[in-house]
């Protein structure tokens, strides 16, 4: 028997693509470009002010060179045209390539576990990013006060932490309506940085000389190890490329491509050489060059513009933060936690609270402990091109094993990509000690924090199997000695589809009582974004009044097992809410002395369970319906 119901949404198809293309373009700018499209706010500054590089025309075009290059290799050929083909059912992101990958793992040489600890590190690093997009974005966009009113320099922290916490405190509320606004506004902020940009290449069009590769390769031959150093800065200009990548299962490729192809590229690019072309015809403007390339009528129009870019691109990260989130905790990777839905026809848009107010309180204090954008450039860029490397190995393997490429093809593209990403993430190592080791200490603990959950979550089930009963053996005795059977519909949590749920057990042990009907009932999570109607729901009947039924659901997905019953119902299966009563077994966790895992790690492992949500209020049961029974596992 088996059932289906609308538990979560699904991706548009090339077709839905195609014909909504107009306001998926609109979403598309307003979503997926934030971070990459407030680059030029900082990323030019950067590259000669932390560096120290003379403004001399070698340096400024060879510098705009890398700039240009880094935008199409790594956004354009590696992402835009190859990476955004490995879809999973249509959703993106690390996790999502780490399930393709591991899919198919068998037929690489690449062992399950090092994929799995290659995705893990990888949203780890996201998590990285996630923490110093918005804090950089939003205090480069208010440090314009410093150009436009200089004795209101002194305001530009405060005026940094109050968006902020604005920011967080409204996330309750969800974008379903605040979304609207972000494309026409994003629109107008591209419009600006092309427009800005054009007329200044006016009075220097000898700037578009930095399109030939020729310039980057005599910079670096020139400049040698100051190049290299450089790499580190000139990354700033394609970080939130891979935002493209992650946001691709709420709006589809063409949509992405195309704004990125016709619009956003275009004026990246022309406000970058604008800014170049300022530079060489003024160098004073190096105090903050983007800002100098508006009149000064325009400053403080612009200075609003940038501060309200800024808001959308730290939104988006802090979106992609909450869908990283969900796909974890349903691929196992961290504990449950609450997730609440801030919309009714969109199913990306979520809010989960404890990642929410622990962004904002790591935010404010990132504001706080570095004070100034030029000083958060040293820790932005080393976690998205960890990531971006992680990348490009996950896409190998799917190459070969999903694609069926030969290796050398493979093997050959990766390797480009690698040599690209490696560059910048080695130059960014060199920032580590100016505060690049920020990202990487909050990627390690949470990578720690994915590990133990893991570790433990498999020790537990392995204490549970050692413990439990299977279902064969309890239906054998249950016909030898058969219990009081009450009214009513009892339905048990489980794990395990194979043994019997200790709180069944501990219920008859104290109790006495089985009900008419009892359904062992398991929620599987699929590694793939969403579920297809035809798998949603199994059951099969044990006999003796018992049932088994299993859900499926996908790592995008909430699973509402109310929901699922409901349509469990229409679909012939009688179930009356009102009779049926839900038993979870609420596990108290207490270290042991076997070796499954390190004290540390134990004692980690237990404080993470005892915050974790019940799996009732995960799986959105009526707390009016459900019993909870506790037993004690050691690990």
């Amino acid at each position: 028997m088996a059932l289906t119901g609308p538990v979560g949404g699904h991706p548009p198809t090339e077709a839905e693509q195609h014909k909504r293309l107009a306001p998926l373009l609109l979403a598309a700018l307003g979503v997926v470009y934030g971070d990459i499209g407030t680059s030029p706010l900082y990323t030019l500054r950067e590259c000669f002010g932390h560096v120290g590089l003379p403004l001399t025309e070698g340096n400024v075009l060879g510098i705009l060179s890398l700039v240009f290059w880094a935008l199409i290799l790594v956004v354009t050929v590696k992402y835009v045209t190859f990476v955004m083909r490995a879809d999973n059912k249509g959703e993106g992101g690390i996790l999502a390539l780490m399930t393709l990958a591991l899919r198919k793992a068998e037929a690489t040489a690449f062992p399950r576990p090092a994929l799995l600890v290659l995705g893990m590190f990888g949203a780890s690093l996201f998590f990285g990013d996630s923490l110093v997009t918005p804090a950089i974005s939003v205090l480069s966009a208010v440090e314009g006060l410093k150009v436009v009113a200089p004795a209101l320099e002194a305001w530009v922290i405060p005026l940094t932490v109050a968006i902020l916490v604005g920011l967080f405190v409204v996330q309750r509320a969800g974008t379903a309506k605040v979304g609207r606004l972000f494309g026409p506004v994003m629109v107008l902020w591209f419009g600006t940085l092309a427009v800005l940009g054009v007329v200044e290449i006016a009075h220097g069009p000898g700037v578009l000389r930095a399109l030939s590769p020729v310039w980057a390769v005599a910079f670096a031959a020139e400049n040698q190890w100051l190049a290299f150093f450089a790499l580190g800065s000139v990354v700033l200009a394609v970080t939130g490329g891979e935002a493209l990548y992650v946001d691709m299962g709420h709006l589809g490729r063409l949509p992405i491509r195309v704004a990125w192809l016709g619009f956003v590229l275009p004026a990246l690019l022309l406000n970058y050489m604008g800014q170049g072309a300022l530079l060489l015809r003024d160098p004073t403007a190096l105090e903050n060059p983007f800002y100098h390339l508006a009149p000064g009528w325009a400053q403080v129009p612009l200075l609003v513009l940038a501060t309200g870019a800024t808001v959308i691109a730290s939104q988006a990260v802090i979106s992609g933060a909450y869908s990283i989130s969900r796909q974890a905790i349903q691929l196992g990777l961290i504990p449950r936690m609450p997730i609440r839905h801030t919309s009714e026809k969109e199913i990306g848009q979520i809010y989960v609270p404890k990642i929410n107010w622990t962004l904002c309180a790591l935010v404010i204090a990132l504001v706080l402990g570095f004070e100034s954008s030029s000083s958060l450039a040293a820790a932005y860029g080393i976690a998205v091109t960890g990531e971006m490397s992680i990348t490009a190995l996950l896409f190998y393997v799917v190459a070969r094993a999903l694609w069926r490429w030969p290796r050398w093809l493979a093997g050959a593209l990766t390797a480009v990509f690698l040599a690209v990403d490696l560059a910048f993430f080695s130059a960014n190592l060199l920032k580590v000690p100016q505060g690049g080791w920020f990202p990487l200490l909050a990627a390690g603990v949470l990578f720690t924090l994915m590990w133990t959950w893991r570790r433990g979550r498999r020790a537990i089930a392995e204490r549970l199997a050692e413990q439990g009963m299977s279902v064969e053996q309890f239906l054998a005795r249950l016909k030898r000695k058969a219990p009081h059977r009450v009214p009513g519909t009892a339905i048990f949590l489980t794990r395990s589809t194979d043994l019997v749920p200790h709180a069944l057990l501990h219920n008859l042990k104290h109790n006495h009582v089985l009900h008419e009907r009892v359904i062992f009932l398991t929620a599987i999570n699929e590694e793939v974004p969403r579920v297809g109607d035809d798998r949603r729901f199994e059951a099969e009947d044990l006999g003796h009044g018992f049932w088994r039924v299993v859900l499926h659901f996908g790592f995008m997905e909430t699973p509402h097992i109310p929901q699922a019953l409901k349509l469990m119902r229409r679909h012939g299966f009688t179930l009356d809410m009102m009779t049926t009563s839900f038993f979870v077994g609420r596990e108290t966790i207490v270290p042991s002395n076997k070796p499954d895992m390190k004290p540390w790690q134990e004692r980690l492992f237990i404080v993470m369970a005892s915050n974790a949500a019940s799996a009732s209020d995960f799986f959105c049961v009526p707390p009016n319906r459900v019993v909870e029974l506790g037993a004690q596992i050691e690990v």
